[in-house]
C-alpha cells in the first residue's frame, strides 16, 4: 500500500472531513449523563438543532445512523397497510422505499431516471386523482447523495396545499441539512430526516426527527410496534436535557461546537458558501468535457456534483488510481450507475482552496488514469471563484 505524505482529501459526499474544533471538543471525559452538567449540554444541543432545522417543534437526537432516522419515521407515523407516495430519484430513495416495504407499506414509487429530482408536477397529479386520500405520505429525498441532484421540496409541499391532501410530508435531508437551505416549518415538513456526519461535519453516530405537531398526533394513532425508535418516550426525558437510554455523549459535545461554527459563520453564508464551491465544481467538470449527471439547473446540488465517466471508461478504475497516485478519495457511483459515475464531495468544512487542491486531484487522476479529457478544469474551477465580494473571506475582510 502506498504511503502519503500530508493530508488525505476526502472529497465523498459524507461522511465530510471533521473540523480541528469539533474533534477538540469530543475530546472530553465522559460525564454521567443523568447529570445537571449533561442536562446543560442536551438542552443546548436540542436548541441549537431546532435553528439549524429551522423550527420551534422538537428535534430527536437518536444515537444511530441516518438509517435509523428512517426508520423512526416511519414506525412512529405510519401503520401496516398504509399507502404512501415515493419518487425514484437514486440509490438512496431506492433503499427508503424498501425499507418502507418490509414494514407493510404499500409503496406507489413513481419512477425516475436518476438524473432529475422529484417533480412537483407529478406529485400533484398522484394527489388530485386520490379523491379518497389513501395516500398517507408523501415521501422525498432532498439531496440524492447518489445523483448530486436536489429536489424541490418547498415546490412539492405547495403542490400539496393546491389539492388540500391532508398526506403527511416526510422529507430525507440525510446529506442536504447544514449545507442546502432548508425550511421545517415554513415548508411544513412533518418528519425532517438527517444524520451527523454530513453538513453537520461529525463522524456517523446521530440519527435526528424534527417533527410536527401533525406528526405527533398521528404517533399516537398509528399501530406500527416500536421501542428504541419511540419519539414519546424520547420527548418525556428530552424535556430536562436527558436521554431514555445511554446517549452518545462525546457526539452531542461534537454537536453543539459544530452547530456553533454554522451559526458563528451564519446560515445564510453557509448556504452560499455551498453554492459557490458547487458552480466552481461544475466549471471544471465542463471545461474537462465531461458531464454532469444532473441535467436540470434548478437541481443542481451544493453538496456533491456526480460526474459521467467517458464511455469505455471505468469510474472505479479511476477512483482507484487517483486514491493510489494522489490520496485522494471520491465516491463512487451506487447500484445503478455503479462503475459509470464518480462523486466528488464539497460539503461541510470545505472552502475555495481546499476544493482547488481536490479538483487538482481529479484532474492529474484523468490523466493518469487515461481519461481524455481537456486540460484547464482547475483553471475554469478558479476564474468561477475569483470575485472577491463573494469570497469565503469575512465581510469585515477585503482582499486588494
Amino acid at each position: 500500500m502506498t504511503k502519503h505524505q500530508g493530508r488525505h482529501f476526502l472529497n465523498i459526499p459524507g461522511p465530510s472531513p471533521v473540523p480541528d474544533r469539533v474533534l477538540r471538543a469530543m475530546d472530553m471525559p465522559v460525564i454521567d449523563h443523568r447529570s445537571a452538567e449533561f442536562a446543560e449540554l442536551g438542552k443546548q444541543v436540542f436548541e441549537g438543532c431546532q435553528k439549524i432545522f429551522k423550527t420551534k417543534g422538537p428535534v430527536i437526537v437518536f444515537p444511530s445512523s441516518g438509517t435509523g432516522a428512517w426508520e423512526a419515521a416511519i414506525v412512529n407515523t405510519l401503520s401496516p397497510g398504509d399507502k404512501v407516495l415515493m419518487v425514484e430519484t437514486g440509490h438512496f430513495a431506492t433503499l427508503w422505499q424498501q425499507m418502507a416495504k418490509r414494514w407493510g407499506i404499500d409503496v406507489e414509487f413513481l419512477p425516475g431516471d436518476w438524473r432529475h429530482g422529484a417533480s412537483p408536477a407529478e406529485i400533484e397529479e398522484k394527489l388530485k386523482a386520490d379523491k379518497s386520500h389513501a395516500i398517507k405520505a408523501v415521501m422525498v429525498v432532498h439531496n440524492e447523495t447518489s445523483t448530486g441532484v436536489t429536489s424541490r421540496v418547498g415546490e412539492i409541499r405547495a403542490a400539496m396545499d393546491r389539492q388540500g391532501h391532508p398526506a403527511l410530508l416526510l422529507v430525507d435531508t440525510i446529506s442536504s441539512l447544514g449545507s442546502v437551505d432548508f425550511k421545517h416549518d415554513e415548508w411544513k415538513v412533518d418528519v425532517t430526516v438527517s444524520c451527523s456526519q454530513k453538513g453537520f461535519m461529525l463522524p456517523p453516530g446521530l440519527g435526528f426527527n424534527a417533527v410536527s405537531d401533525k406528526a405527533r398526533a398521528a404517533s399516537k394513532t398509528n399501530k406500527m410496534p416500536r421501542s428504541y425508535w419511540d419519539w414519546e418516550e424520547m420527548l418525556k426525558p428530552n424535556a430536562n436535557g436527558f436521554f431514555p437510554y445511554t446517549p452518545a455523549t462525546n457526539l452531542l459535545y461534537g454537536l453543539r461546537e459544530a452547530i456553533a461554527m454554522m451559526l458563528e459563520e451564519g446560515l445564510d453564508n453557509v448556504f452560499t458558501r455551498h453554492k459557490r464551491l458547487a458552480a466552481a465544481t461544475r466549471a471544471a467538470v465542463t471545461h474537462w468535457g465531461l458531464e454532469v449527471l444532473c441535467q436540470e439547473p434548478e437541481e443542481f446540488s451544493p453538496v456533491l456534483t456526480a460526474v459521467l465517466m467517458p464511455p469505455g471508461h471505468n469510474a472505479d478504475e479511476f477512483r482507484k488510481i487517483t486514491l493510489e497516485k494522489y490520496n485522494i478519495s471520491l465516491g463512487s457511483g451506487l447500484s445503478k450507475v455503479a462503475g459509470k459515475v464518480f462523486r466528488i464531495g464539497h460539503l461541510g468544512e470545505c472552502n475555495e482552496l481546499t476544493l482547488l487542491g481536490a479538483l487538482s486531484g481529479v484532474e492529474m487522476g484523468l490523466t493518469a488514469a487515461g481519461v481524455p479529457h481537456r486540460a484547464g478544469g482547475v483553471d475554469a474551477a478558479m476564474k468561477s471563484l475569483e470575485d472577491a465580494d463573494k469570497s469565503n473571506a469575512p465581510s469585515h475582510l477585503k482582499v486588494v
